[in-house]
């Protein structure tokens, strides 16, 4: 019996450059066709080619352990229903907030009506809540696994993540042990840390501004000395002499002493209500408006400018750098998956003459994928077309590039009349001009709507005559009744219900209800019946593409070789 592979040895290895062995004692993908436990060895490797490419598909960092058990437990914690349990797990911990004490929860906001709220009993939300935190406890628990105890130690937010887990159940039990009385809950302050620790997007903001700040602080610098110079500037300009009548004492409350003055000059600054910072002094003397035009020429036109240019910069050379990570990631993710199945034996456990991965073995690989179906679809086809001849790292790379692409599932081909006057009249109500007049009709039964409600507003709702009003509502929902069996007609069922806007103007005219909602930009842009059944269309990370470099061999060579689970035999 075999022994199981320890974490420490390389899981893969290859000769290259013509002679050259891995290191005695090695167990590699190679070997897995002779010796016992081939075909536990064979299913390691699929399974390994399998994460790496998912990983490469979510652009996640492929740093994880990759023995059978860890590859196991991987994919099930990216499995679609942990994740989902996790992300209603942070729901239920921070929806929590409106049925504590004090409780928000209540059918109306105003205080005059508004009824005692439904104050929960000691121990409810604090059982809900431990679950909570039993999850999120797993949940670093799995990842520090999978990552290793040095990756835990470099990483910020699993710390993070683990301190707040304890000050949290730190805090819970010191609630439960003064049922419930404590004047302060910590752990309410902590909550929001699970959102943003679990969200790749919110971890990239907070960088993006982290990334952004010394620039923003020199400017946010001019800005204080801007201030404060306009702020004595103005205190000597206007809260001299006496207070003669009422618009002197309007003037004075504004530059009065250094808050009140710093305040009006910050709001003079961000444009918000200044007028009536200005206007009680340009009343009293039309020279003064000089100050506030200086003031807001340089304020305002300049340094705020400045400061939104540089928000703008520093935030768009974070997007660059964030997507040229992401395509480090999907690459180095392609890479590895193509150096575990290129080192897996031919029959008999020669070594190929060519180097490259056998596409029968990568069909099995796409077959365990999560992938969408479409994508999937697409990489297999290409796949079979190139037979028995194995892929070298390039056409690996290529087939993936589908990846790049998002798949615009087209409409049902419309129905086909013999008859010529049917035909016209399908051109003419399947022409997106029979949805701006759709548009129009409904625009006129909004307005009409309104109209009546204005001319009756001093009219009680019980002495109201709405027998005119009923009568165009009546006219409208049978024009509308009539444009759905129009549309159906002329776009066939499966093509009607393929498009949102119908289905929306369907079930509110069954209902018989009125709503504007029917505009549809891109009706006119639909392919014609008779085209395949998909297209491709490039994603919105390609505009970039011709700034963005592609990684070269060498970077993702050396990066697999500082694999810390995966290391490469020369």
């Amino acid at each position: 019996m075999a022994e199981p592979q320890a974490e420490s040895e390389p899981l893969l290895g290859r000769a290259r450059g013509g002679g050259g062995d891995c290191p005695a004692g090695l167990t590699t993908c190679r070997s897995i066709q002779v010796g016992p436990g081939a075909a536990a060895r064979w299913d390691l490797c699929i399974d390994q080619a399998v994460v790496f490419i998912e990983d490469a598909i979510q652009y996640r960092s492929i740093n994880h352990r990759v023995d059978a058990s860890s590859t196991w437990l991987y994919r099930r914690y990216y499995s679609n229903v942990c994740q989902r349990t996790l992300s209603f797990t942070i729901f239920l911990i921070l929806f929590l907030a409106f049925i504590e004490t004090p409780s928000s929860l209540t059918s109306t906001a105003d205080v005059r009506y508004r009824a005692v709220p439904w104050e929960p009993p000691c121990g409810l939300t604090e059982s809900v809540e431990v679950l909570c935190l039993l999850v999120f406890a797993a949940d670093l628990s799995v990842k520090g696994y999978l990552f290793g105890w040095a990756h835990f130690q470099k990483n910020l937010w699993l710390l993070g993540y683990l301190v707040v887990l304890v000050v949290s159940l730190v805090d819970w039990t010191v609630s439960l042990s003064l049922v419930c009385h404590e004047p302060l809950r910590i752990r309410r302050l902590l909550r929001p840390f699970f959102l943003l620790q679990n969200s790749s997007m919110m971890k990239k903001t907070l960088k993006c501004i982290h990334w952004s700040l010394p620039e923003m602080a020199s400017v946010g610098l001019l800005l204080a000395i801007h201030l404060c110079l306009f702020t004595m500037f103005g205190m000597l300009l206007f809260a001299g002499g006496k207070q003669d009548d009422g618009q002197d004492r309007e003037r004075l409350t504004y530059f009065q002493n250094l808050p009140e003055s710093l305040t009006s000059l910050l709001v003079l600054l961000t444009t918000a209500n200044n007028p009536d910072v200005m206007i009680p002094a340009y009343s009293k003397n039309r020279a003064y408006a000089i100050f506030f035009i200086v003031f807001t020429v340089i304020g305002s036109l300049f340094l705020m400018n400045l400061l939104t240019a540089i928000i703008y910069s520093q935030f768009r050379g974070y997007l660059m750098k964030s997507l040229q990570t992401s395509l480090f990631r999907r690459r180095l993710g392609t890479r590895a998956a193509f150096e575990v199945l290129s080192s897996m034996a031919g029959e008999g456990g020669a070594f190929p003459q060519a180097v490259g991965v056998k596409p029968q073995n990568l069909l099995q690989v796409l077959q365990k994928v999560q992938l969408d179906s479409s994508h999937k679809q697409a990489m297999m086809e290409t796949l079979r077309s190139y037979g028995s001849v194995p892929l070298s790292a390039d056409e690996f790379q290529k087939l993936f590039n589908e990846l790049d692409r998002s798949v615009v599932k087209e409409h049902p081909p419309r129905p086909e009349y013999q008859s010529p006057f049917l035909q016209s009249a399908q051109f003419l109500f399947g022409h997106y001009y029979f949805d701006y007049l759709g548009n129009l009709i409904a625009l006129a039964n909004l307005v009409s709507i309104c109209v009546f409600l204005v001319l009756d507003a001093d009219v009680l709702p019980a002495e109201r005559d709405d027998f005119v009003l009923g009568i165009l509502n009546c006219v409208f929902i049978v024009y509308y009744l009539l444009e759905m069996l129009l549309k159906v007609f002329a776009l066939g069922l499966r093509g009607y219900l393929s498009y949102p806007s119908n289905v929306f103007d369907g079930l509110l005219t069954i209902v018989l209800l009125n709503f504007l909602h029917k505009w549809d930009p891109h009706s006119h842009l639909q392919p014609l019946a008779g085209t395949p059944e998909a297209t491709y269309q490039m994603t919105v990370e390609l505009p970039f593409r011709d700034i963005l470099e592609e990684p070269r061999e060498d970077e993702l060579m050396e990066r697999l070789s500082q694999h810390p689970h995966l290391r490469l035999c020369r």
